[in-house]
């Protein structure tokens, strides 16, 4: 995640709405991938929702999710003449989703706005490395969508008889709404034996299946993954009944970037997947502080791994300094470096793909 700055120099986050320092009303472009100041400039005169200007004379408003529920910082650019109704418009990361749980909870209020946030960053360096990327609704069967529910374990009385587990299936992203209760996940975290465990996490691995789907029908990509991963083909649900029941093979940390990866080849591919944008995401941002002088893009895969551990190495140092656990608890070796090769390979190719 690059580093951004409002128009008067002083540091913005990626999911803010107002600068610190100069107060002005600022949101993301999906279009440029920059954050704009804005300056009101009227409203819809239908439903009183702000207008605002952007320093070129383009015209925005926030998604409807920023505007009525505040889960949302992107901009919708108010075409050329248009105005009236826009009570149900939405920027192009909230298009992504399918199910939100149910609002009358205000618990539920804050766990999607850490889903939000979370997804923002996801698609933002999806877009950033110029991968496929289009709304399951816009291009079924090959699209991209996310739910994001509740169970009987937050809403006993709406989900008697349901379990909702998070994971993918052909396209669809579903997220637990308890990974977004901090308590809840940290327990989740504990009792299987995970060294880390976050929503953005989460997203980041299950789109590493997705994107599996979109490149396995490319015979090199088939070739390459299983000379370092393994068979797909093998039985899934066998090989993680076999991981929960019997834990992971005592040495996976020679071949396996997590215990988790040792379960199955597609959940190693997944693993690596999520690392290696962990991995990018975090030396853009390093370099954006002026950490590293840099950027991934401007890297070729060796000179990543290389930078990154030098730079978690600093990241895990500063943090023990302050009585904290490791940021990155994870040992990139030999065998690791080669599946994320495999993944930065799949990751070009599919970015040239969608040129």
């Amino acid at each position: 995640m690059k580093s951004f700055r409002c128009d008067c120099g002083q540091r913005i986050f990626f999911e803010s709405k107002r600068c610190v320092h100069c107060g002005a009303a600022v949101g993301f472009d999906p279009q440029s991938l920059t954050m704009l100041k804005l300056a009101p400039t009227g409203e819809f005169p239908q439903t009183k929702t702000p207008l605002y200007n952007d320093n070129k004379g383009r015209t925005f408003t926030y998604c409807n999710n920023g505007h009525q529920y505040d889960v949302c910082n992107w901009l919708v650019e108010q075409p050329e003449g248009s105005a009236g109704e826009r009570a149900t418009w939405l920027c192009s990361g909230c298009l992504f989703n399918r199910n939100i749980p149910y609002l009358g909870n205000t618990e539920n209020l804050l766990r999607w706005r850490k889903f939000e946030f979370a997804k923002k960053r996801l698609l933002f360096t999806l877009m950033r490395l110029q991968l496929p990327l289009e709304s399951g609704f816009a291009k079924p069967g090959r699209g991209l969508l996310f739910d994001f529910v509740e169970d009987q374990r937050t809403d006993p009385e709406r989900y008697p008889e349901n379990f909702a587990t998070t994971g993918h299936s052909n396209g669809l992203i579903t997220i637990n709404a308890l990974e977004a209760d901090d308590a809840a996940r940290e327990e989740m975290r504990e009792e299987l034996n995970e060294h880390y465990r976050t929503l953005l996490g989460h997203l980041r691995h299950e789109s590493g299946h997705y994107y599996y789907l979109l490149a396995e029908h490319d015979p090199n990509f088939v070739q390459q993954f299983s000379a370092w991963f393994g068979d797909p083909t093998r039985n899934y649900e066998q090989a993680l009944a076999h991981y929960y029941d019997h834990a992971p093979i005592p040495d996976w940390q020679r071949f396996y970037i997590t215990a988790y990866a040792s379960s199955h080849p597609l959940e190693d591919w997944a693993e690596s997947w999520g690392h290696y944008l962990h991995i990018y995401d975090a030396l853009e941002t390093a370099a954006s502080l002026g950490i590293s002088d840099k950027f991934p893009s401007q890297m070729s895969f060796h000179e990543r791994i290389v930078t990154w551990r030098s730079v978690s190495v600093a990241l895990n140092e500063l943090n023990r300094s302050s009585g904290l656990g490791d940021v990155y608890p994870f040992v990139l070796n030999e065998a690791v470096e080669n599946k994320m090769a495999a993944v930065d390979a799949c990751i070009t190719a599919l970015a040239l793909r969608e040129a």
